[in-house]
């Protein structure tokens, strides 16, 4: 089981009995996250449903905004509990499938929405309890600004053992190049060990804690009844289907 993959079934079997409510977004045919269906109150297994669920998000946190407005607060953490929002975690599984392009203006268009969409969550969304997680194998300045200037956007860093010195810079270049030269030391004898950093710029080694995919598939169904619904989300994947009748 990759690094990745491990540090992602961690990250749900710890928030599948939280009050949250998870959103996925795999392009990869939803093969990684649609194991963990169960608990996902969306999942977005092509780009052209990413971008559905993206915008369906960013409206919904207008909403969130426009509460926090009348109530005169300035997070939903302020906010009472009977008007407070369910926390959102969008868990993005390779993040490169959102920002590649064929060339065509369809191909084009959907990876400049994806970018757009995902800065906006990163940059407005903490206050609002809408929070990203984003993962990849490779990451590299070669996928475009939108990939930096997400990057500027996400203080938390985890980088496990790359391939390439390219992804180990785009994860923690910006942060600490110490962090850099320690994450490319990483042997592939020291499975599941990462380098982690922090918005103070500091950085430490650690090891994600091994989870099998049969204990986090468990625990999503285990789980499964404290899926919170976000209709708009059914609403916008539903009208994709709708659509291609």
């Amino acid at each position: 089981m990759a690094s990745k993959s491990t540090l992602l079934a961690r990250l749900i079997t710890q928030l599948a009995p939280q009050p949250v409510a998870l959103v996925g977004i795999d392009c990869k045919g939803g093969m990684e996250l649609g194991l963990f269906a169960g608990r996902l109150s969306a999942l977005a297994a092509c780009r052209r449903e990413a971008v559905a669920v993206l915008s369906a998000l960013v409206i919904d946190m207008q909403d969130r905004m426009s509460v926090c407005r009348t109530a005169g607060v300035r997070s939903i953490w302020e906010l009472p509990d009977k008007l407070r929002p369910v926390p959102v975690v969008v868990i993005v599984d390779e993040i490169a499938e959102l920002y590649l392009s064929d060339g065509t203006r369809e191909s084009k268009a959907e990876a400049e929405q994806c970018s757009t969409l995902l800065l906006r969550l990163a940059q407005l969304g903490a206050a609002l309890g809408v929070h990203l997680v984003v993962a990849g194998q490779r990451v590299g300045s070669d996928l475009g600004p939108g990939v930096t200037a997400l990057r500027a956007q996400l203080g938390g860093r985890i980088c496990h053992r790359v391939n390439d010195p390219g992804t180990a810079e785009m994860a923690l270049g910006d942060l600490n190049k110490d962090a850099v030269a320690v994450a490319q030391a990483i042997t592939a004898e020291e499975r599941g060990v990462a380098v982690c950093t922090g918005p103070d710029g500091g950085w430490s080694r650690a090891r994600s804690h091994l989870t099998p995919t049969e204990e986090a598939v468990s625990s999503a169904r285990k789980h499964a009844a404290l899926t919170p619904e976000l209709p708009a989300l059914g609403r916008a994947l539903a009208a994709l289907e709708g659509n291609d009748k």
